[in-house]
């Protein structure tokens, strides 16, 4: 009889194959990604639908068989059900679980699988502003994952409050805009609200990042910057964040609506 595995695990992808059955992307602290086949997953009775679900949240006993695991057993622990009722959110989860999928190996995910689990309870239980808890993840799970930006200071003169402060995206640095000097036209705005929410989210604990608060032109220069960080550092674009983002009435992050650019930002 094959050795039983007992782990925790949030479904990240999940493929419909054969009849009934489907292979799941799950993502476990101490496996890192596992790739599970949940036998009879789409049957009405089966006992192991619910945790076989996209961002099912769930303890899974697998085993393992001629290079596959294969589902034992699976007790749900959270299916998020107030963001499975709104598809704005729970489209944006699901860029979450993209991403996340994107950044994460064989290797243990604790850090990964921690971060994407407070994104999903901030937008489920909590009521944190969508595109708040987007740019923070976005942004967090790039740090946590080796791509950590150098947001201290200018990155040519050392000023620690850079004058009309400027984001490299391609090398992950803030620059002051006479220090950027001809190659300010291709960088992105910052102002201090922006940096200063950056700079939270890269330096606090995963359970303090979204303690703060943006609006206005600010909330709209963090969002952008964080969302292009993560498309230039991964060089990829996320088919889930295009879906997410024609959902949106109005996108808030477009240049086109900032009208109101009044700022309050809290920290």
């Amino acid at each position: 009889m094959p050795e039983k595995i007992v782990t925790k695990g949030l479904v990240l992808r999940e493929t419909q194959t054969k009849e009934a059955d489907k292979i799941l992307t799950v993502l476990t602290a101490e496996h890192g990604k596992l790739a599970v086949i949940a036998r009879g997953a789409r049957r009405r009775n089966s006992k192991i639908a619910a945790a076989s679900e996209l961002l099912a949240f769930s303890e899974l006993v697998v085993y393992e068989q001629r290079g596959w695991y294969l589902l034992d057993e699976a007790s749900t622990i959270s299916l998020w059900d107030n963001l499975r009722r709104d598809v704005e959110l729970l489209s944006l989860a699901s860029y979450f679980a993209e991403m996340t999928e994107a950044v994460t190996g064989e290797e243990p995910a604790g850090e990964a699988l921690s971060l994407l689990l407070n994104a999903l309870y901030a937008l489920d239980t909590l009521g944190k502003p969508p595109e708040q808890v987007k740019a923070a993840f976005e942004l967090k799970l790039l740090s946590i994952s080796g791509y950590e930006p150098l947001l201290a200071d200018c990155a040519v003169c050392g000023r620690t409050a850079p004058e009309e402060p400027l984001f490299d995206a391609e090398q992950g640095v803030v620059l002051c805009r006479s220090c950027a000097g001809a190659a300010a036209r291709g960088l992105l705005p910052l102002d201090s609200g922006s940096l200063a929410a950056m700079r939270h989210v890269v330096g606090s604990e995963r359970k303090r990042m979204l303690s703060f608060a943006l609006n206005g032109e600010t909330k709209r220069r963090f969002s952008r910057v964080c969302e292009a960080f993560a498309r230039v550092q991964l060089d990829r674009d996320f088919r889930t964040l295009d879906f997410y983002k024609s959902l949106r009435t109005p996108p808030e992050h477009f240049p086109g609506n900032s009208q109101n650019s009044t700022t309050n930002n809290n920290f």
